[in-house]
């Protein structure tokens, strides 16, 4: 079978790593957000709003950095808010630093909500990423993510407060 257009010009192994990648890109937010939805009544977008919050020093963050974190337009962050407001797990008010900004302060329910969503959603992403490899493809599919990262965009984007903090 003969390749056409774009993907002609992708080496059979390199077409083969981006069909799998792809398929990877296509099937796991829909597990994700399955599951979220089946146990939390969240999208996995909300959860990482949620999280993001809740890993926040004050479990606040600028409006603009989250859309930052998530990747997102302020509209799409907007929207989510709106939602999880309407839910008491997040508020927005004006940044007293300066009131250009808005920030997203995480509630006391909010907090709450992403402590009864985390062992699920962390059970379901164990089972489907760090059981299928070994310590050493973690640490490979660490390092790929962030350079794959990289060049998508030069900032590193969110990471937990945790991996900030030096190791032990």
């Amino acid at each position: 079978m003969t390749q056409s257009g774009v993907l002609a010009e992708l080496t059979p192994e390199e077409l083969e790593t981006w069909a799998g990648l792809a398929t990877l890109l296509e099937w796991l937010p829909t597990a994700l957000d399955a599951q979220l939805q089946r146990d939390a009544q969240l999208t996995h977008f909300e959860y990482g709003v949620l999280y993001a919050l809740a890993d926040a020093p004050g479990g606040t963050l600028r409006m603009s950095v989250l859309a930052s974190y998530a990747n997102s337009s302020l509209s799409r962050l907007s929207r989510a808010a709106t939602r999880l407001e309407s839910r008491d797990w997040m508020r927005r008010e004006p940044d007293p630093a300066d009131g250009r900004f808005t920030l997203a302060i995480l509630t006391d329910l909010g907090r709450q909500k992403v402590a009864e969503a985390a062992p699920g959603h962390a059970a379901l992403v164990r089972r489907l990423i760090f059981e299928r490899l070994t310590s050493a493809q973690q640490q490979q599919l660490r390092d790929i993510s962030r350079r794959i990262a990289g060049g998508i965009r030069p900032d590193e984007g969110w990471a937990p407060a945790a991996a900030s903090a030096p190791s032990a």
